[in-house]
């Protein structure tokens, strides 16, 4: 029997694109369904969500998961990596050098504690942590088959020094935002943000989307082009950027 996006908790937001928002810190997770392959953007906080997720996304795409996109290296996104084991694993330029550093990897496994996670799940999540193969620099087109590319895009530096976005073409073309954009909240700027630069970042992320896509944020429900553009000028009054 056929299972819905629905009944597994899943939005679909385009034909073989969808996305769920996970308990606890409201993030999400995408998928991007290729002739044979599976897209899936965002691993999680734990290697148990992470598990979760890999196993929804294969229910749903009837195939395994072949490729996954981390859009920033914060533990809600990335912890649930080690579970997408064979999986080809991608990430903006820098990440990886950055989970090779001890002190930046007990500063993941820190925040993760403070925001509320077990410290044994935490504890778990950084001895496992991949060092992503595939390193996004500016652009890089994805072949999932018959016709299917995503667009991987650097976009960043904004919410991290390190921020990926994901479009995928279509009707309508989706862009999966990372924290570069919050609904369900005010954007988070911690210690690793990078002020003066996020409202570049957002604009590269409507110059790739455009006014019809949806953009599917790190937090909260899909937005359109004029909420990203109001989050922009919203920041930028914020941080006191010049436009």
């Amino acid at each position: 029997m056929t299972v819905t996006w629905e009944e597994l908790g899943w939005e679909r937001v385009a034909a073989g694109v969808g996305r769920c928002r996970l308990p606890g810190w409201d993030c999400t997770a995408g998928l991007v369904v290729g002739e044979g392959t599976a897209l899936v953007i965002d691993a999680g906080s734990s290697l148990a969500e992470g598990a979760r997720i890999r196993a929804q996304a294969e229910t749903l795409a009837g195939r395994r998961v072949t490729h996954l996109a981390l859009t920033h290296p914060h533990f809600d996104h990335v912890f649930g990596a080690a579970a997408f084991t064979d999986a080809e694993v991608f990430a903006p330029v820098g990440m990886d050098t950055l989970f090779a550093q001890h002190h930046a990897r007990e500063e993941l496994r820190s925040d993760a504690i403070r925001n509320g996670l077990e410290e044994a799940l935490a504890d778990e999540a950084v001895s496992a942590l991949p060092r992503p193969r595939h390193h996004v620099s500016g652009e890089w087109t994805l072949d999932l088959g018959t016709g299917r590319q995503v667009l991987l895009a650097n976009v960043g530096p904004g919410h991290t020094a390190h921020d990926l976005a994901v479009l995928v073409p279509g009707s309508p073309e989706v862009v999966f935002c990372g924290d570069l954009v919050e609904e369900s909240g005010e954007p988070q700027a911690g210690p690793d943000a990078v002020p003066s630069h996020w409202p570049a970042a957002l604009d590269r992320l409507l110059d790739l989307g455009g006014e019809d896509a949806l953009y599917v944020p790190g937090h909260g429900a899909v937005v359109d082009a004029a909420f990203v553009r109001r989050q922009r000028d919203a920041l930028a009054t914020r941080f006191g950027v010049s436009r």
